[in-house]
């Protein structure tokens, strides 16, 4: 029998919360009082309330009750029918065969036998958003010597419908009971702030999710359940209807480098009859501000003009009438020979959506909101000529932009008996040569070619 003690609620006197703000999200912290971690993070979070009259911590618009039991949390099963609370946080302990200082955060569940607690084959609901908040929350505190991660799917309590996750300290009781360990838990919980998330689903890497991690630190990417590698043979469609499902995932990532050529063939068969978007990391490095729908309706857009394609979100956001405008190929073509990384530098200024082939090519295609649609295509333009002239040799005639390139022709070369090899090099960067008593300039070994770009409007673009 899973027997919980009500303690301390942070909604309650002192902090003087008027009766509106109950109805905010109430949280319940749950401790095991055998787990050493458990009461390690708990003493640290009374301490930070009680010593905070204010209610700094109540402005995150959440009040915390805490329970605890004298058994394991692996076997809370039906806990969250015993508790009137809209999320569930385990405070806990982290065990390691491979024992390292670790602050982690996870969702529970059982890909298949539950052989540490819950049942086989059932998950719990997760929360992406305050697990990414709180995982963000602990990079930020973290203590010197410990990492932090999120960890993948695994053990109970299980089925709980109330949405829940663990935070742990790892790895041994040196790591459970040490206060910088306990304090760092205890801030982050308190701290957590849910940034506008993009709930998914995880599939391979190791038991630290450790590419997972990276992208809910560095991007919008929050992820429910998280699938190791070794389970993913044997997941089925069930199973992943039920990760997505209980994670409220609306798009999944998979880390494909830990895949072989026959679990990623079975992952993707599954992911085609469910047809879940799959977000790769850069994609999901470039989200955005925009709202899922808007960014799956700029998808939609892009696989229509260039299908395969990626989009890259630069400052476009808010809400609009989405179009697309094609670019001079040939202006964009060029651009991107002279200078691609400062091209896509100077887009984050603009509103606007670039393309590129999966392979990132630069495309000439660009998704923006109608309303920008004008001064969108005169600021392209004009960023494209300034690269142009700044890097190449070019002149002007009337709406023409005139591109001269000189390049070095080691067949010219040759055939003035230059061996290959250092002269080469030296002419090549626009040195003179001596060959035999006979001075050879870079001019002599040439090639010119010219190309012309015509612009509408060419003299606005300076």
């Amino acid at each position: 029998m899973f027997a919980l003690q009500s303690g301390y609620r942070a909604d309650q006197e002192p902090f003087g919360l008027s009766p509106s703000y109950l109805l905010v999200m109430r949280v319940a912290l749950v401790n095991s009082r055998q787990d050493k971690a458990g009461v390690n993070i708990r003493h640290h979070i009374e301490q930070l309330l009680a010593a905070d009259p204010d209610g700094r911590w109540n402005e995150q618009g959440r009040s915390y009750e805490f329970f605890e039991t004298e058994e394991r949390l692996i076997n809370a099963v039906g806990l969250d029918q015993r508790i009137d609370a809209d999320l569930v946080i385990f405070l806990s302990r982290h065990s390691s065969v491979n024992p390292v200082p670790v602050l982690t955060v996870h969702v529970t569940g059982n890909f298949r036998i539950a052989a540490l607690g819950g049942s086989d084959r059932t998950l719990t609901r997760a929360a992406p958003a305050m697990m990414q908040a709180t995982l963000r929350a602990l990079a930020k505190h973290c203590p010197e010597g410990y990492r932090i991660s999120y960890e993948v799917t695994h053990h109970g309590p299980t089925g709980l419908k109330t949405p829940s996750f663990f935070v742990e300290i790892g790895s041994t009781e040196k790591e459970w009971t040490d206060p910088a360990a306990g304090r760092a838990v205890a801030e982050a919980v308190l701290d957590a702030v849910p940034i506008h998330a993009v709930p998914l689903v995880g599939f391979g890497g190791t038991h630290y999710a450790v590419r997972q991690t990276e992208i809910a630190l560095s991007s919008r990417g929050a992820f429910g359940h998280i699938a190791h590698t070794r389970e993913i043979c044997g997941l089925d469609d069930a199973m992943v209807h039920l990760m997505l499902a209980e994670s409220g995932a609306v798009a999944a990532y998979i880390d494909r480098k830990s895949l072989d050529r026959a679990a990623l063939d079975h992952l993707s068969e599954l992911l085609d009859l469910i047809a879940i978007p799959r977000l790769s990391e850069s994609e999901l490095s470039a989200l955005g501000h925009l709202s899922w729908e808007t960014y799956l309706s700029v998808r939609a857009m892009a696989e229509k003009v260039a299908p395969g394609s990626r989009c890259y979100i630069h400052a476009l956001k808010g809400a609009g009438t989405l179009c697309l405008v094609r670019a001079n190929p040939v202006l964009i073509a060029e651009t991107a020979k002279s200078d691609e990384p400062g091209l896509i530098k100077n887009l984050d200024e603009l509103p606007v959506v670039h393309l590129s082939t999966r392979d990132n090519r630069l495309l000439p295609d660009f998704i923006t909101y109608e309303e920008h649609s004008s001064q969108f295509i005169h600021d392209l333009n004009t960023l494209c000529v300034k690269i142009i002239r700044n890097k190449e040799i070019t002149a002007t005639e009337s709406d023409h932009l005139i591109i001269t390139k000189v390049r070095f022709d080691p067949q010219k070369a040759r055939e003035l008996g230059i061996p290959p090899g250092p002269a080469f090099k030296k002419l090549a960067a626009g040195q003179s040569i001596e060959i035999n008593g006979q001075a050879i300039t870079p001019a002599m070994v040439s090639l010119r070619s010219e190309t012309d770009i015509h612009i509408p409007g060419l003299e606005k673009f300076s």
